[in-house]
């Protein structure tokens, strides 16, 4: 294929979009359909392109953006607020991983520098595999997912001097020590001069540039900032990358920095993408061919080791025993990063050509198996973990208070105070263990077990109580329950929350007749303290609350018969639409008319 810019990047782009939701269907995540697309274009599959010194531009291309977007959201603040986890967890991840790693490959004879290269990056992990994770199955928030963020925070950190030192490593090789001592000099005064133009320099042309109101301009310029700013790196000797993220934050700390990120955010998954496409096509898969053996051995020896040593370090990170596997899994692949230290390192020197391929394959290879090693957790360790953490329903002496509430989370809390504030007996059944245990502390009699069992509805007492209160969560358990109590008992009235207008129909068809939709009444709260900040009178933003109220129930009544066909719903609800602004424009003409100050 003849090698021209516009024919390459309709190669990259057309394998990604067809590798990448291929990778989505069978749930091996968008990083590896990259990486896939690399692999399939690259000199070991397709051989659409098989120039190395082009593949290497390229993928250097692609760490130099991705570096400058890290550096980029690389709030000063928010890293302070998190020195103690980042600096703490992920020094001590790095430091015992790549000393768990470095002392291994000693073993084996190799050379120091050698061994103490390969163990520094291979101790990295891939922040975009990771955090999509975390973040696809929403636990940013669990204590492996805190852990996990302040750790990739850390590498990717933690990244740059490990790229700026590799090149002194093989300087020190080759030229002796005063060679590199002169490098690292120019390095420095670089860098302090980055900083003070930074300061001083920096934001009065922003500023210049901003006021052209021209948003492309603006754009254009931090591009320009930052291949000027890795071009002086270089010139030193020097990754584009180190400087490329000094440019990151010294946009970062600058008043633009919010307007750069929405610029540049709907590029940040397909500069990725890129990078990966990259990686993979620099991979060498003639090293598998030659010596699987060897890479298998590897690859095998790399995951027990860090595996290892990261489920050793999760439980003094306070992470909980059902997640500390996990914890492990999802960070036991080598990073993004890797490629650039041994790229760096093969530049240098440290590396021969054939060492560089094969820690590489071996990062890619890690790469394949998180998601495996994710799947595995998911089908047969989390299970084991569940299932000794559940606890048997409890023992239920016969109860005879009046009123039964299915469900004490934020819902049936508030009704459940209402009623012992004014002394009516409550029996509560819920299924959380963590929730039982507080509220019990505050003297609630709280029972623990599924409410859809008919024995403990018996128990509770639901053949005397005198009303059920249904306030679950899920609304398939609400509805179960609902359909059981019905068939049970009969003349035991329920009253029931509605998650939605769905729920809401789905309980009337069982015949429930008190419903209430459990954001409604609060929404309906809050516009009338809208309208009495707009400076609505008390008596007219209650009458208009309370007519849009009416209407509003009115309306979820006469769509009812008609809820499961959909043309009719829609007809109606646009006629019900019409309708209620025909009641306020009379309403806004009656205040008109009529001057009295209402409740003011």
């Amino acid at each position: 294929m003849e090698n021209s810019l516009l024919a390459n990047a309709m190669v990259y782009l057309a394998a990604a979009v067809i590798a990448v939701p291929i990778a989505k269907r069978l749930g091996l995540g968008s990083v590896l359909g990259y990486l896939m697309a690399g692999i399939a274009i690259g000199p070991w599959g397709l051989g659409l392109i098989s120039e190395v010194e082009h593949i290497l531009h390229f993928s250097e291309f692609g760490v130099v953006l991705l570096l400058f977007i890290i550096g980029l959201e690389l709030d000063p603040k928010r890293l302070w607020s998190l020195r103690r986890s980042i600096f703490g967890w992920g020094g001590a991840q790095v430091g015992f991983v790549a000393a768990g790693l470095f002392a291994a490959a000693l073993v084996f004879g190799a050379d120091w520098k050698v061994c103490l290269v390969a163990a520094l990056g291979l101790s990295l992990s891939s922040t975009a595999i990771a955090l999509a994770t975390l973040q696809e199955r929403n636990l940013m928030a669990t204590p492996a997912g805190s852990a996990g963020f302040s750790i990739l925070l850390f590498q990717d950190i933690a990244a740059i001097p490990m790229i700026a030192i590799v090149p002194l490593m093989g300087a020190a090789a080759v030229e002796g020590a005063g060679g590199g001592w002169t490098d690292a000099l120019k390095v420095v005064g670089v860098i302090a001069t980055l900083v003070v133009a930074g300061r001083y320099l920096m934001r009065p042309v922003m500023r210049i540039i901003a006021k052209t109101d021209m948003r492309e301009i603006f754009t254009a310029f931090a591009l320009l900032l930052v291949i000027s700013i890795g071009l002086l790196m270089q010139s030193v000797g020097m990754s584009m990358a180190l400087g490329t993220f000094l440019a990151g934050v010294l946009l970062a700390d600058s008043e633009y920095r919010h307007a750069l990120e929405s610029d540049l955010e709907p590029f940040k998954g397909l500069l990725l993408g890129l990078f990966f496409i990259a990686v993979g096509m620099s991979v060498d898969f003639g090293v598998f061919v030659t010596q699987p053996g060897v890479v298998i051995g590897l690859l095998a020896a790399f995951l027990s080791i860090k595996i290892g040593v990261l489920y050793l370090l999760s439980k003094p990170f306070d992470i909980p025993p059902s997640q500390r596997l996990y914890f492990a899994f999802l960070l036991s692949q080598g990073g993004e990063f890797a490629f650039v230290v041994f790229g760096a390192a093969a530049t240098a020197g440290i590396f021969s050509a054939p060492v560089s391929s094969l820690l590489v394959a071996v990062v890619a290879l890690s790469m394949v198996t998180t998601p495996l090693l994710l799947v595995l957790h998911d089908k047969f360790i989390a299970p084991r973990f569940i299932a000794m953490q559940q606890r048997p329903d409890d023992e239920i002496e016969a109860q005879d208070n009046p009123v039964i509430i299915a469900g004490f989370g934020r819902f049936g809390q508030i009704i459940g105070r209402l009623l012992r504030a004014n002394q009516i007996g409550i029996t509560v059944l819920d299924h959380d263990p963590d929730q039982i245990d507080l509220l019990r502390k505050f003297g609630f009699k709280v029972f623990y077990g599924n409410a859809t069992r008919i024995d403990l509805m018996h128990a509770a007492g639901a053949a005397k109580a005198k009303a059920l209160v249904v306030a679950i969560d899920d609304i398939e358990d609400s509805i179960a329950l609902v359909d059981a109590v019905r068939r049970e008992f009969p003349d035991l009235p329920i009253l029931a929350r509605a998650r939605n207008i769905t729920h809401y129909y789905d309980l009337m068809d069982r015949g429930v007749t008190v419903i209430e939709r459990e954001t409604f009444e609060g929404a309906l709260q809050l516009g009338r303290s809208v309208l009495r900040q707009l400076g609505f009178g008390a008596f007219r933003a209650r009458q208009a609350a309370m007519k849009f109220r009416a209407h509003n129930i009115k309306t979820v009544h006469a769509v009812y018969p008609y809820y499961k066909d959909q043309q009719q719903m829609i007809s109606l609800a646009a006629q019900a639409r019409e309708e209620l602004e025909a009641m306020f424009a009379r309403d806004a003409e009656a205040m008109r008319t009529n001057r009295r100050g209402g409740w003011d």
